[in-house]
């Protein structure tokens, strides 16, 4: 059973801070109008007032679901990521979530309307998150701040809880400049439901019911839902996965049947069919316009809703999706979508012109397998996971941290921004998701599905275990793991092969790709796995968009040439693979490069090329490339 599941008191589920005294309400102002500013701000002092800080585990749903995930991820607290994922992540908190001014973040909820249409949906972004990386960190700094915005946007909630950016003419309808409205309302009910999870901040609980209480009053008794949102209402349907969640976290049915609502509206005339295309097309290209970022958005909410009613038509449509996107509209970086949508069949143009692998679509992307992985425990998800933090997700992510790209070519240059866009607010919640996917359990095992230094901290039967893992990756395929229990534990440990690392031998097992399972048995503290794996470069053959070109890896890294680190070369358009050409390890101190033989366009001589990550490329504003002509 699910520890999250079972109803049990958690030390967060209070209505009162420890730090007053029981019974203190931090809230009591919220329920009158809104006072005028002076008294706002007051109102929020004494809301910030305490400073003590509990431990990051998220209060217990209350309603478990009839379609028990089959692996259970860790809390982010209960796990650390070191290496060179663990830099990225770092960085994302250090050099984005910790010191990006919310000010402007939550302007248009202070006074509306907002400056563009979908101003509303970054705070709720931003709130989801950090508190996942202040559950990560546990820094009191990103602490104090999460208090702060999560109490200055539930301020300006409305009496009849709109907590929205647009003036009252132009509420939840498709008016122009103003029809993103349920959108934004999502991601405010996303951002402070995980921030009450892991807070037991009650004024945040209460302002997500007042949210879902008016989306319910409105539809569809005002209007059906598809006439206040975008793509054939997919932007607005997409409040089906917080609605869910509203549900498991107060019991509420209320709740529940406005999310059935929503996928029975799917079929009304002009609606976008989701699940109807999905189990009979089964191709993502053919649901509603094809607009890829509101469509896995409505994904994600159907793998919650399956997970609670038990529904398997629902997550057919999931696992029906899924492997369309990966058979035919994924890119070797581990994203999709071309000008946003999905394209047609093996259709995936490189360069900047194509608007490609939009970030909001490479994070959601990510969401959509963090909830097959907990639902099926099919390791792909696992593997598609790790294909998107290592390439996409990371190469639209500035390496120091702070900016990201909006769409990042294969070839090209990127266009790393500053500014308030969508895939800025979307990029560090992937980035903040991915301790999550690094250790997970079910059916009595402990599972490892990372191969970077890294711990993970384990509840077996009320005894405390820590999986402590020291790696050479990505030099070499050698890691360890240190099994850390107060007392003998029994437990079965299963680690996950990527393709890219199979064969790998643990405790006398070999295995291929898939889950490697070690037998249970009685572990002791200070145990010992070592672990070895296959980590060497390799070349990926073109086919339809990219034939007669190839792609180089290393591990899970896609790689790329640029220009910045080939001073010697008039054009990388014109390199051409040798033959034999898999890369060879040139640095791994600091920075990743690799070494790799190509000939020029009309010569025959050899040269070598410096390739790095494809997250690497180009984060200097220069021209880069990950697919090279094939070598004759």
């Amino acid at each position: 059973m699910n520890p999250m599941e079972n109803g049990s008191p958690s030390f967060c589920d209070r209505s009162y801070d420890p730090c007053l005294g029981r019974g203190t309400s931090l809230v009591a102002a919220r329920r009158l109008p809104a006072p005028p500013l002076p008294m706002r701000k007051l109102a929020l002092l004494l809301f910030l007032a305490p400073a003590c800080l509990g431990l990051a585990t998220p209060i217990p749903y209350k309603v478990a679901g009839r379609m028990p995930d089959m692996l259970e991820p860790l809390d982010p607290s209960a796990v650390r990521i070191d290496g060179w994922l663990g830099a990225r992540i770092d960085a994302n908190v250090r050099s984005r979530l910790e010191v990006v001014d919310t000010t402007p973040l939550l302007a248009g909820y202070l006074k509306k309307p907002g400056e563009h249409p979908w101003i509303g949906e970054h705070v709720g972004k931003w709130l989801h998150a950090a508190t996942l990386a202040w559950a990560y960190t546990g820094d009191p700094a990103l602490r104090q701040k999460l208090d702060q915005v999560a109490a200055e946007l539930i301020s300006s909630q409305e009496a009849d809880g709109y907590l929205g950016t647009y003036v009252p003419a132009e509420r939840f309808g498709l008016n122009p400049g103003a029809d993103w409205d349920v959108w934004s309302h999502k991601y405010n009910l996303i951002g402070l439901l995980t921030y009450y999870r892991y807070t037991g901040n009650p004024s945040a609980l209460k302002a997500c019911q007042r949210i879902g209480d008016l989306l319910i009053a409105t539809f569809p008794s005002k209007k059906s839902i598809l006439a206040a949102g975008t793509h054939q209402g997919m932007a607005a349907t997409s409040v089906l996965e917080p609605m869910v969640q509203l549900y498991r976290v107060t019991g509420d049915p209320r709740y529940l049947s406005f999310a059935e609502y929503i996928v029975g509206s799917y079929d009304e005339p002009e609606g976008p069919a989701i699940v109807k295309t999905l189990l009979t097309v089964k191709q993502v290209n053919q649901v509603a316009n094809g607009k890829a970022y509101e469509m896995l958005s409505n994904l994600v909410g159907l793998c919650e809703l399956a997970r609670v009613t038990g529904d398997p038509k629902l997550l057919l449509a999931a696992t029906n999706a899924w492997g369309d996107i990966v058979q035919n509209r994924l890119y070797v970086t581990g994203s999709a979508s071309v000008h946003e949508l999905f394209s047609a069949d093996h259709e995936l143009p490189n360069g900047n012109d194509a608007h490609l692998g939009e970030t909001c679509v490479t994070t959601t992307w990510i969401q959509l397998n963090l909830q097959l992985l907990r639902l099926t425990g099919n390791p792909a998800c696992a593997d598609e996971i790790e294909l998107s933090l290592y390439n996409h997700l990371a190469a639209a992510q500035n390496p120091r941290g702070d900016d990201w790209c909006y769409y990042t070519a294969l070839e090209g240059v990127k266009n790393y921004d500053k500014g308030i866009t969508c895939c800025h607010s979307s990029g560090p919640r992937g980035m903040a998701l991915a301790p999550t996917a690094a250790y997970l359990k079910g059916d009595g095992a402990l599972y490892v599905s990372t191969l970077e230094t890294s711990r993970g901290t384990f509840d077996v039967g009320g005894v405390p275990v820590t999986i402590e893992q020291t790696s050479s990756f990505p030099a070499l395929g050698r890691s360890e793991l240190v099994i850390h229990a107060p007392s003998p534990v029994r437990f079965a440990l299963k680690v996950r092969v990527p393709e890219w690392a199979a064969p790998l031998t643990a405790a006398g097992v070999t295995a291929g790709a898939g889950w490697a399972s070690l037998p249970e048995k009685t572990w002791h503290d200070g145990e010992r796995v070592p672990l070895t794996f296959a980590l060497q470069g390799r070349v990926i053959r073109g086919e339809y968009t990219n034939y007669a070109r190839s792609a180089v890896a290393w591990g899970p890294f896609i790689l790329a040439a640029d220009a910045k680190n080939n001073p010697q070369l008039e054009s990388l358009q014109a390199l051409r693979l040798a033959p034999s050409a898999d890369p060879a390890l040139a640095s791994s101190n600091g920075a990743l490069s690799f070494t790799c033989k190509v000939r020029g366009l009309w010569d025959t001589d050899l040269h070598n090329v410096t390739l790095v990550p494809f997250a690497d490329a180009g984060s200097s504003g220069s021209e880069y490339r990950v697919w090279l002509r094939a070598g004759l």
